[in-house]
């Protein structure tokens, strides 16, 4: 039986902000993009989540719903700071930490000794340590699996410890709403409310065979999740899958010539940071994402091994003709294999911010 625990800054951009700048504290705050070039929220504190705005939001939408918000810029140097901080805590206890991003690990302490090797306590004392050593506050859960584990440090943020002992879990897991489910976003949640599917207990009642012929191999992850059954392991190291850039557009791109004379200048900032990755001979697809006007999305890929610019041109086109609207955001990527070994996901890491022009 493993003991995994999910740590989980809580607002981390804006509790370093309020923690660098007391006079903050107390009004809704978010860090992201100004309204007025269709910035987006990159994170928000409490006092702003109470009026609605939530991250990924347009700073603009942000503004409306809460009109006394403060948004200011990141500032990502001294969040990578803070995160390294944090990471070091947590590998005090364990050497099995995976991070998914600046914010947010998993730690798995089945095989720590530290505490007489309880993982409520290590996680307790984790979160103490954080706070005085980064003036920050993490939520955690505790749990046999990691996607249990995920969901009970949401159970009560902010500053909050939940923790699921193995017995309970199978009652837990039930009670869930089937939108806790990874992998479960608005439209399969709509689907599977449409078929009288709310919560794990509804979906548990469906067949192997039903989940698999209703929703294909995603089916029988649904199977597992909705008993909870999570085998995955905690992995230190994490395989990059791909690196891309994106703009945002102050005024909307109307014309396909528009689109392509700003596709040098964002190759230029992709090859950066494929280098940046060490990832220059791991490239197998290359891809361009545009979301236009009416907030439609669409992405055209092919296979490629380099930045080739023509390669770019011709999906960008492609991509461009699959909607007669003018563009509002356009991104260039590359997806990745690991023919060497993996890639380190956390060796170079670079975090994808607003951007505008």
């Amino acid at each position: 039986m493993r003991k995994i625990i999910h740590c989980d800054c809580d607002c981390f951009y804006a509790s370093i902000e309020m923690r660098d700048d007391p006079s903050l504290r107390g009004r809704p705050l978010a860090v992201g993009g100004r309204p007025e070039t269709r910035g987006v929220v990159a994170t928000c504190n409490y006092e702003a989540r109470k009026f609605g705005v939530h991250s990924a939001m347009s700073s603009a939408r942000a503004v409306r719903l809460c009109p006394d918000l403060l948004i200011i810029p990141p500032r990502m140097e001294m969040y990578r700071v803070a995160s390294a901080q944090i990471m070091d805590i947590y590998r005090d206890y364990t050497e099995l930490v995976e991070p998914l991003s600046l914010d947010e690990a998993y730690l798995d302490v089945t095989g720590s000794d530290r505490l007489q090797g309880s993982a409520t306590r290590i996680a307790g004392e984790i979160r103490q340590r954080v706070a005085q050593a980064v003036g920050i506050t993490v939520s955690a859960g505790v749990a046999p699996s990691k996607f249990v584990a995920k969901i009970a440090s949401d159970w009560n943020k902010p500053d909050g410890l939940f923790v699921v002992r193995p017995q309970d879990v199978d009652a837990f897991v039930a009670a869930l709403p089937v939108s806790k489910l990874h992998g479960v976003g608005k439209v399969t949640g709509a689907r599977l409310k449409a078929l009288g599917v709310e919560t794990c207990a509804d979906l548990r009642t469906w067949e192997h065979d039903r989940l698999r012929d209703e929703f294909g191999v995603f089916g029988e992850r649904l199977h597992d999740l909705c008993r909870g059954i999570d085998h995955r392991e905690v992995s230190p190291t994490r395989e990059r899958k791909s690196v891309s850039v994106e703009q945002t557009f102050v005024t909307d791109l109307h014309t396909l010539e528009a689109c392509q004379d700003l596709l040098r200048e964002m190759l230029d900032q992709l090859d950066a940071r494929v280098r940046r990755a060490d990832a220059q001979n791991h490239i197998q697809k290359l891809f361009v994402k545009l979301r236009f006007s009416d907030f439609n999305r669409t992405t055209a890929e092919g296979v490629g091994a380099a930045l080739d610019e023509e390669q770019f041109r011709i999906l960008l086109a492609t991509a461009f003709r699959r909607n007669p609207r003018a563009v509002r955001l356009m991104g260039l990527g590359v997806r990745l294999g690991a023919p060497g070994g993996q890639l380190a996901l956390f060796g170079d890491q670079t975090v994808s911010e607003p951007d505008t022009v």
